[in-house]
Parts: structure tokens; C-alpha cells; sequence
């Protein structure tokens, strides 16, 4: 992957907004009704080349296709896997789940919106990767856009095993390890095809953050590292076996919302073992008010000289537009760790991660804090390098 030799590169984390059109075909989809495929393809064609145009124009570096066929980040692949089908005790568990412990100790707290329009599925059989069709067509999608619009580099999306145990609810596999080990096994197909096209696979892992707060509530910090998320590695380790680690990176976070995030997992607690992932960039939030501080225990733990630092210096969940110079104070605080050669300035997570009617963050908002981004970028690179930034 490419990395800041001579200036801070930008980058975000994959969803973003979508023409209003195909909001509604997405989510008319996901409830049942009969989309023409021929008419869901073009426009996501022209969605792909609209997205990817509008982040290089806000001076995004390495871009990605916005995520812009899937209903949400994780989901999409029902469309993709057998074995995974709408069922009532999957949508029942589904909703229990995804409550966390900081909503809890706030239930006067009302969460704006909800994370999906639609429930989540079940695994109702054996997994199998049996269609290759709608991945083959995002990859030739964002193929196309990149040629006409010449970002410095591309990156495609794919959920972790670990994290779809939270969003697939698991009745068919007699335990949640056989569960995480068939997931493994046919996310194979979507990591290899992604690096095979010449893109950097970026891996969502919200199972190491959020899933501590509300998945594993019940657990100790201690038990959550040891029996969850050292598992959720090392699977995550054999699906991606063989690929080169400069190809891939990985996201972690602590849920894509504006709450309390009163008992989120410290980064300290969980960067360690992340750092096992065979993957050469770590995404983390940095922008989020509960982790904006973390920076400074970073500072005390070390860092293995072979990653790359991704931060957060942009939030995802609020309608404030960052400063630049704000920018450029967060992407100097990571620099100051590790080197400028492994900081790419990023963005906390998606703000897009689910099809919604209304979105957290306004269209407009998100390219204002993309500028934002490039522009805090590029005073942290003046800063830096001095004369020599690009």
C-alpha cells in the first residue's frame, strides 16, 4: 500500500453517502421486493463513479467505492453466501445484542435512528460462497471509476469472521468458534478477489471495540481479550493467509454512533492484540471524544516498527465540520509516535455503514469533512516536511 514518503496521505474508512435512488432500491431490496438487476447495476455503476470522482475532487488520496451496493457493511453478504436467511430469532437476538452496556446506565438517552432499516439475518445452514457475481461487478465498478479519476490508490471493504457473529445471528453451527471458523473460510473468497484486483483490502473490525460493549457485555475485559478477541485474530489470521500484509489493513472501532461510549474498551486493551493481525495498517478512532485522548497511552506502550497508524482525525457521527488546523494537530500527534512515514490521516469509521432514509451526517457535511481532512492534511505536511511536502 501506498504510504506517506513525502506528505501525509488521507484516506476514510468506506461507506459513504448514496444518491437518494438507490437508497430506496437498496432498502425496497432487503424488504422483499422484485429490483430489476439490470437497473440496480447501472445505477450503482454511475453511484461508483460518482463517489469515487467527488473524493478525489476533496482531495481524498485512497479512495474506495463508498460501499455503495451493500445495505450496510456487514449484510450484504446474504446476497452473496447460502446458508444465511431472514428468520425471527435471528432479528429478535439481533435487537438484544446490539444494546450496549453505556445505553444501558443512560436509558433516558434516545439514540437517534437505528443501526439498519431492516433485521438482521440468521445463519440457517452450512456456509458457501456460491455466487461471485455481485463481487466481481463492485470490483469492476470501482475498476472503472479509478481509471477515469486517477486516485492515488484504491481500497475495498469486507467484514471480519468475528464481526459477523454479531450481525448473522448464528442458529445453525453447534458453537460460536465452528461459527467463526466456517465464516473465515468463505470470507477467503472476498479477501483474495479484492487483492487479486490490485485494491488494498481493508477488513472491518468493530468486534475487537464496539462488540466488548454490547455483544460480550456479559464478559470481563480479561475474558473478551482471551477467549474473544485472540480467537476472532487468529481466525481472521487464517482467512487471510497467504495474502501480502502491505495489502491489507484493518479497522477497529467502537461503534459508529453518538452516545455516551461511557464503557468502551480502552485502545490500550485491545491494540496488542490487534497488532497480531497479519496486516500492515491498524485504523483506529481518534476523533471520537471518548478516544481523542488515547493518543497519549499509544505513547507509552510500543508499536511494532512494521505497522502503519491510520487515525481517526475526522468523526463520523456528529455534524461539526473539523478545523484543518485541528486536523493537522491530530495527525501531529500520531506523528510524533510513530514517524510521518506511518501515519495516513483517516476518518473514525463509515458514514455509511447501514442504508438509512436519513443519515446521521448530511451529504453535504461529509465532503465538507473530507476537505477538511485533505486541508488539515496538507498543514500537517508543511509542518512536517517544510518545502519538501507536496
Amino acid at each position: 500500500m501506498k504510504t506517506s514518503t513525502d506528505r501525509i496521505l488521507t484516506t476514510h474508512t468506506g461507506s459513504l453517502p448514496r444518491p437518494k435512488p438507490l437508497i430506496a432500491m437498496i432498502l425496497d431490496r432487503e424488504k422483499g421486493a422484485a429490483i430489476a438487476p439490470d437497473m440496480f447495476e447501472a445505477v450503482t455503476a454511475q453511484a461508483v463513479e460518482e463517489v469515487v470522482a467527488q473524493q478525489v475532487a476533496a482531495g481524498v488520496d485512497i479512495v474506495s467505492d463508498g460501499e455503495m451496493s451493500k445495505p450496510s457493511y456487514t449484510t450484504y453478504i446474504r446476497h452473496r453466501v447460502s446458508g444465511i436467511a431472514p428468520d425471527p430469532r435471528a432479528a429478535q437476538k439481533g435487537r438484544d445484542i446490539m444494546i450496549g452496556r453505556d445505553l444501558l446506565a443512560h436509558p433516558d438517552f434516545g439514540q437517534k435512528g437505528s443501526f439498519a432499516a431492516v433485521a438482521f439475518p440468521g445463519c440457517v445452514g452450512e456456509l458457501r460462497y456460491q455466487d461471485r457475481s455481485a463481487l466481481d461487478r463492485d470490483i469492476a465498478h470501482v475498476k472503472a471509476a479509478a481509471a477515469k479519476a486517477q486516485p492515488a490508490e484504491v481500497f475495498m471493504t469486507a467484514p471480519s469472521p468475528g464481526i459477523l457473529t454479531r450481525f448473522i445471528i448464528n442458529l445453525h453451527y453447534p458453537s460460536e468458534e465452528a461459527y467463526v471458523a466456517a465464516l473465515a473460510d468463505v470470507l477467503k473468497v472476498e479477501y483474495r478477489a479484492i487483492v487479486e484486483a490490485g485494491f488494498v483490502l481493508q477488513i472491518d473490525a468493530p468486534d475487537l471495540g464496539s462488540a466488548r460493549n454490547n455483544q460480550y457485555r456479559h464478559l470481563t475485559d480479561d475474558e473478551f481479550r482471551t477467549k474473544i478477541a485472540e480467537r476472532n485474530i487468529a481466525a481472521l489470521n487464517a482467512a487471510i493467509e497467504g495474502l501480502p500484509a502491505d495489502r491489507v489493513r484493518l479497522h477497529i472501532c467502537w461503534g459508529n454512533y453518538e452516545g455516551p461510549h461511557t464503557h468502551d474498551l480502552p485502545v490500550t486493551k485491545i491494540i496488542d492484540i490487534a497488532f497480531k493481525a497479519r496486516v500492515q495498517a491498524i485504523s483506529i478512532e481518534a476523533a471520537n471524544p471518548r478516544h481523542d485522548h488515547e493518543w497519549e497511552d499509544l505513547k507509552t506502550i510500543k508499536i511494532p516498527d512494521d505497522k502503519i497508524l491510520i487515525p481517526g482525525v475526522i468523526d463520523s457521527t456528529t455534524n461539526f465540520v473539523e478545523h484543518p488546523r485541528l486536523v493537522a494537530q491530530r495527525i501531529g500527534r500520531y506523528a510524533d509516535i510513530v514517524g510521518r512515514e506511518r501515519v495516513i490521516a483517516g476518518v473514525d469509521c463509515g458514514f455509511g455503514t447501514a442504508v438509512r432514509e436519513e443519515p446521521m451526517v448530511a451529504d453535504s457535511i461529509v465532503w465538507a469533512k473530507l476537505r477538511a481532512l485533505s486541508e488539515g492534511a496538507a498543514i500537517a505536511s508543511e509542518r512536517l516536511w517544510g518545502a519538501k511536502a507536496a
